[in-house]
């Protein structure tokens, strides 16, 4: 579940292993180029975690982070990832 925390939605994506979250990972950044929003995101072994907003913004959450967040969870269920 996404949460408005410090000005930015956070969330937090566990995969099965390595392999998948960064197969996860790489769909993401195809998904976040066409969109041209790109994401503040870690990765550790098979979590990967997110902090969206929106720096033209002045860094405060706006509708570009909502579309990436969606696509984010969106892409996520096709995983089956644990959230």
């Amino acid at each position: 579940m996404w949460q408005e925390k410090d000005n930015a939605l956070q969330a937090a994506f566990t995969f099965a292993d390595f392999s998948q979250a960064f197969a996860f990972m790489t769909e993401i950044a195809i998904v976040a180029e066409k969109q041209n929003h790109h994401p503040d995101w870690s990765n550790v072994w098979n979590k990967v975690s997110f902090k969206l907003n929106t720096h033209d913004a002045g860094g405060t959450v706006t509708d570009k982070d909502r579309k990436l967040a969606e696509a984010i969870s969106a892409t996520a269920k096709r995983y089956k990832s644990e959230h």
